[in-house]
């Protein structure tokens, strides 16, 4: 052990950059390789391959809007696809084909290979699209030579005239050294996204660093800053619900309205548990009781203004600090108690809803209950509405509801022309106007111009075990579709402010 903390420590870093991912990549290379196959197209190809495994891999730096889980590509799906390029390009040699096996090829790397690591269907259909733009006969079309030619940088195919190797090392030594997002079919705003996340990370590592005594310039110490706090949220706390009379309104209780109580319990549940926890502390606080590790970290989260830990399970998934947090919650308060006085709202605000699912479920049920619609084969059809506030709705859907509190993450919207657009610049997050939710059988909806948006909860989108969306938006747009799926197009109920 002595030795080894006295001696020298080589450590190898993971290339970082599009150039210095390809060059490690070719590292790997020598010239037997790109000789084992005798087809014309295999080294180009090769080379598209290898850029594909540089992109994949810098993707994971962007967080969500790149992949919704950062998974881990390796050297030997590059390998292994490389073989495979091999393998079908000297049979199509020896066959003397003169087309070259795309779908074959797309699938065996896309959906095989690689594909086989990914897990989220919506991270599946951005593999696919990187596919589709980076094989195909247009790489050996001169007036099209790469998809990604228009970012700043002539992205081309190096010119293989004799098949050496340093044909394509002089290529990636050309290669800029420091890349716009716009070459993984980002939007610029990614990069600030990136750093702004970066930050917030630095900023709440800062917080709780932050000592709990007073400074010589006075100020509350822990304690009295803890103790205030509680006692204003103490305040604020509305009384749970009466359940048992919920339940006697309705003599023959509809799905929505099952779903109202079946939100309701959970509220109570975080109701209670926030009045005995805060109180708790008070008297933690005041020496009545002893101060626990919950009530500590209780006390910690109140005072850097974080979520408590205590409460989390028992609430909506967020990730809003403590301030912003508490006004979501009144705001949900006041949607059940409308909700209990009268119908379901005309506009429902998903976001305020525990688990907005059941209530999207509910209404697909009702509506096939009303029209005798097989409940297996319907589905939700949302179109953005022609409302733009929930005060300019005057009487709800007959079937369906609008839904308000949407934010559109990694696109912008075209208010004119009701339409997905480019983000303004330095714009991360847009919101969206109302959006109609429409129960329809599913062999009846024929969609033309639309773009299939995912929604999820927050902007940590869905996790690795599938949690955390809630349906798919059909949002107009005219552009192709791969422009946006590249661009981590999605919808969200809520986000971190």
């Amino acid at each position: 052990m002595g030795i080894i903390q006295k001696a020298l420590k080589v450590v190898t870093e993971p290339p970082d950059g599009l150039k210095l991912n390809i060059r490690s990549t070719y590292s790997t290379i020598d010239q037997a390789v790109l000789d084992e196959c005798p087809h014309q197209a295999f080294r180009p190809l090769v080379y598209v391959l290898a850029f594909l495994h540089a992109v994949v891999l810098e993707r994971r730096k962007y967080g969500k809007v790149g992949w919704n889980v950062p998974y881990d590509f390796s050297m030997s799906d590059f390998n292994i696809s490389r073989r495979l390029l091999s393998l079908y390009l000297t049979k199509a040699y020896d066959n003397k084909d003169e087309v070259i096996p795309w779908g074959s090829l797309k699938y065996l790397i896309g959906d095989a290979m690689y594909g086989g690591r990914v897990s989220d269907n919506y991270d599946r259909r951005v593999l696919q699209t990187y596919m589709h733009e980076f094989y195909g006969d247009f790489l050996f079309d001169t007036f099209q030579p790469f998809f990604f030619s228009k970012v700043g940088h002539d992205y081309t195919l190096p010119n293989d005239t004799d098949g050496n190797i340093k044909n394509y090392t002089k290529m990636i030594e050309s290669l800029p050294l420091v890349n716009s997002p716009a070459v993984f079919g980002l939007h610029p705003n990614a990069e600030i996204a990136f750093f702004i996340s970066a930050i917030k990370g630095m900023w709440k590592d800062l917080i709780c660093m932050q000592p709990r005594t007073a400074g010589d310039g006075g100020g509350d110490s822990f304690g009295d800053f803890v103790a205030k706090t509680t006692g204003d949220v103490q305040k604020s706390l509305p009384v749970p619900f009466d359940l048992n009379a919920i339940k006697k309104q309705a003599t023959k209780p509809t799905p929505t309205r099952v779903v109202l109580l079946q939100e309701i319990e959970r509220w109570n549940i975080l109701v209670v548990r926030m009045t005995q926890s805060l109180a708790d502390l008070q008297r933690a606080l005041k020496g009545e009781i002893g101060m626990s590790e919950a009530l500590d970290a209780l006390g910690d989260s109140i005072y850097n203004g974080f979520m408590p830990a205590m409460w989390l399970p028992l609430a909506p998934k967020t990730e809003k600090p403590l301030s912003a947090w508490m006004t979501h919650f009144h705001r949900r308060h006041n949607q059940y108690d409308l909700w209990i006085k009268d119908s379901a709202p005309s506009v429902m605000w998903l976001s305020g809803l525990h688990i907005p699912e059941s209530f999207l479920s509910a209404l697909v049920q009702m509506t096939c209950r009303a029209k005798n619609w097989p409940l297996d084969k319907s589905t939700l059809y949302s179109s953005v509405s022609i409302f733009n506030d929930a005060s300019d709705v005057e009487t709800p859907m007959e079937y369906g509801t609008y839904v308000c509190g949407l934010f559109l993450e990694g696109v912008g919207w075209d208010s004119k022309n009701r339409k997905i657009t480019e983000q303004p610049p330095k714009v991360l997050v847009q919101a969206l106007p109302l959006l109609q939710v429409i129960p329809i059988e599913a062999r009846k909806l024929k969609l033309k111009n639309t773009f299939k948006v995912p929604v999820y909860v927050t902007q940590a989108r869905r996790n690795a075990m599938g949690v955390g969306l809630v349906f798919s938006a059909d949002l107009a747009s005219y552009e192709h579709g791969s422009h946006w799926t590249l661009q981590g197009c999605a919808l969200c109920l809520n986000i971190d402010c």
